[in-house]
């Protein structure tokens, strides 16, 4: 029998329960990135990637405590950018909003690209356009019935990702501890420590892999997004955000640890998938298979996860409009089964550029820039947040019996300049110094046009 489920005043529905949105979360912390990125981020630091991604777990995780306090306080709310229009103003709410709702869509476009990529490895004849137009549409239909099998599909791709990150850490470690003789040499504990340096390949190297494990984790926001929609939206926000930190360390820094026990990470290269490899060593002669099809599915739930998301946004910007115009009235329509048709549609349908690039290929640069600038636009979204909760922790909205953040005065401040740092760092890395770079002129571009509405009004007040 299921759970009775409560209706918002918006008409949207509360039909998640704590397993989907618990799966949610940890969709939202694995990402595409460890199945296949990994090796990248390895053969740059070696064992240190560890302590890296201990740091900016620790990061986004002070961060979700922000997110989860202010939720905590008013759970009837469908995304964070909303605390940033109530605590730091609208023009800037809304200009989160749009570059938020803008790097969810092209990101959703970059999923796409990987899902066809993914699908060509059995079926390299089909066109990569043909199969992004049939993942998305499925996708959206998805979205479109319900909630609650939004959470569903959630569920079951994040429990294939599960499965395959234990069964590497479980294959890993009997082979660590049994000292499995491989061709790469003895897998061994003792790998992780062998020719260890802090900076193997330099301190420019070690830093330049923060914003690397910063775009893995990107999206782990998503869980909130959820907590609208969900059963027990306190508890639920609870339980997910303090679970995060733990999350991160099993699936993360265990997977990685594992990996380097068995292969030696002076070995490890950038342009192979170091699960296939581990697999391979097992001798699992299948090993490229599972993981394509595991990587496959961790993309099309992080899709399903941006047309969630995306949707909930575009709806929440055009609500927080006060428009009355038929654009504002069909994106903030929701369905008898609380869903927000107009603005998942609609966000779907912008999607399709993706699809349309591929065919196009004389765009790829355009795209490139601007999806690059969008992603990092989420670091800036991610100050922003932090900004607006400390300007909650000024409000009368305050809940000094909550869900606070732990150590506010000290961690706030840290979170803040962790990202600032980030920021920064990516204007000096040439590989993502055009993106950032955009990002400025974006919010430069913003800025001046909103200077000069406000300036055209009053002369013609």
């Amino acid at each position: 029998m299921h759970e009775k489920t409560t209706k918002n005043a918006d008409g949207t529905v509360r039909s998640l329960s704590n397993r989907h949105v618990q799966m949610i979360a940890i969709s939202g912390t694995i990402g595409t990135g460890l199945f296949l990125g990994s090796g990248s981020t390895i053969s740059e630091t070696g064992p240190s990637i560890l302590l890296i991604y201990l740091i900016m777990g620790i990061v986004f995780f002070l961060m979700m405590r922000a997110i989860g306090e202010m939720f905590y306080t008013d759970p009837n709310q469908h995304t964070f950018v909303t605390f940033i229009n109530r605590y730091l103003g609208h023009t800037i709410g809304t200009f989160t909003g749009w570059s938020y709702w803008l790097s969810l869509v092209f990101g959703s476009m970059a999923e796409l690209t990987a899902i066809a990529t993914y699908v060509n490895y059995w079926f390299p004849n089909i066109p990569a356009w043909i199969i992004e137009v049939v993942f998305l549409v499925a996708l959206m239909m998805i979205n479109l019935i319900a909630a609650r099998l939004f959470g569903e599909a959630e569920f079951w791709f994040s429990m294939i990702k599960i499965i395959a990150i234990v069964a590497l850490i479980v294959t890993g470690l009997i082979m660590a501890f049994t000292h499995v003789r491989t061709p790469l040499g003895h897998a061994s504990l003792a790998n992780l420590t062998n020719h260890f340096t802090l900076f193997p390949h330099g301190s420019f190297s070690f830093f330049a892999a923060f914003p690397m494990v910063f775009f893995a984790f990107q999206g782990i926001e998503f869980v909130s997004i959820t907590l609208g929609e969900s059963k027990n939206p306190r508890q639920v926000v609870k339980k997910s955000v303090n679970e995060t930190l733990f999350r991160i360390m099993i699936f993360y820094i265990g997977a990685l640890a594992v990996i380097m026990a068995v292969i030696p990470w002076t070995s490890i290269t950038a342009d192979k998938s170091p699960f296939v490899q581990v697999f391979a060593l097992a001798g699992l002669p299948a090993a490229a298979a599972i993981i394509n099809f595991v990587v496959l599915t961790s993309a099309a739930s992080a899709l399903n996860s941006i047309i969630f998301s995306a949707g909930r946004h575009l709806y929440q910007l055009a609500d927080d409009s006060n428009s009355d115009g038929v654009i504002s009235r069909s994106l903030t329509h929701v369905s008898k089964n609380g869903i927000p048709v107009g603005s998942i549609v609609v966000t779907s349908v912008l999607i399709l550029i993706g699809p349309m690039i591929s065919v196009a290929h004389s765009v790829d640069f355009m795209f490139t820039l601007v999806s690059g600038a969008t992603s990092d636009m989420s670091v800036i979204v991610y100050l922003l947040t932090m900004f607006a909760h400390r300007k909650y922790r000024q409000s009368s909205d305050f809940l000094d019996q909550g869900f606070k953040m732990p150590g506010y005065a000290f961690t706030s401040p840290l979170t803040i300049a962790a990202f600032i740092f980030i920021f920064a760092s990516l204007l000096i890395i040439p590989a993502d110094a055009i993106g950032a770079i955009s990002a400025v002129v974006w919010v430069v571009a913003y800025a001046i046009g909103v200077a000069v509405k406000r300036f055209t009004s009053r002369s013609y007040a």
